[in-house]
């Protein structure tokens, strides 16, 4: 649901502050209400941390629901479900007030995010971010989609996202994670 007003720059949505604790995304200077995450996109998110810590990712290089900001024809940020962050971001991120990834900052390394219902949300996931989070040039960026009970991991090579969708036992080859021994179908009972 969009919050019906005048459009907002990038610094005055970061300096928003309703009193009340609903999530937001700035979509081209229009702030859009997050709605609250299904049990089973919380845990999918809470499995998949758990596994990149077993992969050896120290957890200050974790993060959820941290801001990014990304390029679009007005200011706009998004919320992943979670990211993986280099040291380098994960220092500049250090004490800062506010969890967000600015532009002049690196990308993190890795965003996944987990599709929720409706049909919003899947263009929002699988067209509108994956052309901001290729602007950013973030490294990888998998879409986690229950419905569809598949899981697609966007590897960027020579300025361009190349898709592969892994469902059922298949095995989920990740170019960051290669000793990642997970497949789609447990990534979606968020099960160890």
């Amino acid at each position: 649901m969009t919050i019906a007003s005048q459009k907002m720059t990038l610094e005055e949505y970061l300096n928003y502050d309703d009193g009340i604790d609903t999530l937001y995304e700035l979509v081209n200077g229009e702030l859009l209400v997050m709605p609250p995450e299904s049990e089973l996109n919380r845990r999918i998110a809470a499995f998949l941390f758990a596994c990149f810590l077993q992969q050896g990712i120290p957890p200050y290089r974790l993060t959820m629901k941290t801001e990014l900001v990304v390029s679009g024809s007005r200011a706009t940020t998004r919320l992943p479900d979670l990211m993986v962050l280099s040291e380098e971001l994960a220092t500049e991120l250090e004490g800062a007030r506010r969890s967000t990834v600015m532009i002049d900052m690196p990308p993190p390394l890795l965003v996944v995010e987990v599709v929720s219902p409706g049909k919003e949300n899947v263009d929002r996931d699988y067209r509108y971010k994956r052309s901001e989070y290729a602007a950013r040039g973030i490294a990888e960026y998998w879409i986690v989609d229950p419905m569809q009970g598949w899981l697609t991991v966007l590897e960027w090579v020579e300025g361009l996202y190349e898709e592969r969708v892994f469902q059922g036992n298949e095995r989920i080859v990740s170019p960051m994670l290669p000793n990642l021994d997970l497949t789609s179908e447990r990534v979606m009972n968020a099960r160890g």
